[in-house]
């Protein structure tokens, strides 16, 4: 049967050291102690030791997740060499590079940079294989440094550089909260590292940005007002400026859950016939910075949430090449399915894989929650990725698929070591779409499962968790579609 398939997937990552104090944590917890930001700025990475770190080559596609077994932990002490920015769909950004494209894509003179900074970005920008004419008139001339003085004695929030004060952001509103200087600098953010994705996913689509017919934001950002806290619609603004202009959009959120929600209803739009080419999209999310800092600092190693990621992905009409997504068995944590570990995996695994006659084993490989561990395990929350392999392959074991003795062999053979930034919906499970797809359309494996879990808890309106997942195959090649 035909399905929708992914044609193009993007992995972009931005670092952004500087904008680790505006992280949500360290935000709240500088002004509580104020020697805070000395120790935190002490121990941000360079740009090129963000570039050569293992799991982030991964991350944009330079590097196979399982290269990283091979690799002796801790990755950061083991660099790749040589490791490179650019890769076939994506790249790392640096961050004067992504503040320069920030002043691109802002629409309401938001952020301001002092004249020399922007003079050194726009001849950077001008090298890049992304960013046209067009978009490097919107930088502008930049400010003086007294003026730009004058805006953050005014209450805009200072923007650095090296530690060194080389832009400033402004509010939005004086008295509505949803459009203060912090919010916005997110929304921001996360508009343009998105931007950068889905240009990346489109720039070989025939037809560029104008065969797109909709785009749908997957991202945790909360872009509104305060009538309208959260109500979006980031995916049009992130449409704007990738030049899909024949398109509309919208956001979905769903906590971390958000991507593969969003993915099976772009999958849906497409093999309805409703639309023929959706892109999903989800830029970085800046809360997520410095998130685990305290463990990190208690450790003596350096912030390593100092990134911004990225993802888009364009799902289309079924070509009879690109891996197709099952639409016929989607896995879903139904209300009633209870929020044990062992219950969400059954409802989203098991019951699936049930449905169309497989076995867990008949899957070549499970993506979950791809938390890189040299993030999460110096804070105390262990080995994410690990965890979820094992409840698997537990699983596998009581379905008596195989024996309890196979359950080490089970997560290195079926799982892969976390590569991701820990930022909630970028980690759930959409950082492997890129690599299954190139290892689908390479012929090394067969089947992928994409799991995503959420935590509805967190908003106070209910104590349920959430959960999808999607089958993404081989493409049988019976149809002359696309």
């Amino acid at each position: 049967m035909s399905y929708p398939v992914l044609k193009a997937v993007s992995n972009v990552l931005v670092h952004t050291p500087d904008l680790v104090r505006y992280g949500s944590k360290p935000a709240r917890e500088i002004p509580k102690d104020p020697g805070l930001i000395d120790r935190l700025t002490a121990h941000l990475r360079s740009y090129e030791e963000a570039v050569a770190y293992p799991p982030h080559q991964v991350y944009v596609g330079n590097l196979r997740p399982e290269r990283l077994w091979d690799i002796e932990r801790p990755w950061r002490l083991n660099p790749q060499s040589p490791a490179a920015r650019f890769a076939r769909c994506g790249e790392i950004m640096p961050q004067a590079e992504f503040y320069g494209f920030m002043k691109i894509v802002d629409e309401f003179e938001l952020v301001e940079f002092e004249r020399q900074f922007i003079c050194r970005v726009k001849g950077k920008l001008s090298e890049h294989p992304l960013i046209m004419a067009d978009d490097l008139a919107r930088l502008g001339a930049g400010i003086d440094m007294r003026a730009l003085e004058a805006e953050i004695a005014s209450g805009a929030i200072p923007l650095y550089e090296d530690g060194r004060i080389t832009g400033c952001f402004r509010h939005g509103h004086d008295e509505d909260e949803n459009l203060f200087a912090p919010v916005l600098l997110e929304n921001l953010s996360a508009k343009a590292s998105g931007i950068l994705a889905l240009r990346y996913a489109i720039r070989d689509l025939e037809g560029g940005g104008r065969a797109i017919d909709y785009v749908m934001n997957c991202g945790e950002e909360g872009v509104g007002d305060r009538y309208q806290r959260g109500a979006g619609n980031l995916a049009k603004a992130i449409a704007e400026f990738a030049g899909c202009l024949n398109s509309s959009g919208t956001d979905v959120k769903a906590f971390c859950c958000s991507p593969v929600h969003t993915l099976v209803l772009a999958a849906a739009l497409v093999q309805s016939g409703v639309f023929k080419n959706v892109a999903v999209v989800g830029g970085g999310s800046l809360a997520k910075l410095g998130m685990k800092m305290r463990g990190h600092l208690a450790k003596e190693i350096p912030i390593m949430e100092d990134v911004l990621g990225a993802i888009a992905v364009l799902v289309s009409a079924d070509d009879g090449k690109n891996p197709q997504v099952r639409l016929d068995s989607i896995g879903k944590h139904d209300v009633a399915a209870g929020s044990s570990p062992q219950a969400i995996m059954t409802s989203l695994v098991s019951r699936p894989l049930n449905h169309l006659g497989l076995k867990i084993k008949d899957i070549d490989k499970f993506a979950a929650e791809m938390h890189n561990p040299e993030i999460t395990e110096p804070a105390g929350s262990g080995n994410v990725p690990n965890t979820n392999y094992r409840m698997i392959g537990g699983l596998a074991v009581m379905n008596g698929e195989m024996q309890a003795s196979e359950l080490g062999g089970f997560v290195r053979r079926y799982g892969m070591p976390g590569f991701s930034p820990t930022q909630g919906h970028i980690a759930a499970a959409a950082p492997f779409l890129g690599h299954a797809r190139e290892m689908i359309l390479n012929g090394e494996i067969t089947r992928a499962m994409f799991i995503a879990k959420g935590s509805l808890f967190l908003g106070k309106m209910t104590k349920l968790s959430d959960g999808m997942s999607f089958i993404l195959e081989k493409n049988r090649g019976e149809t002359n579609g696309g």
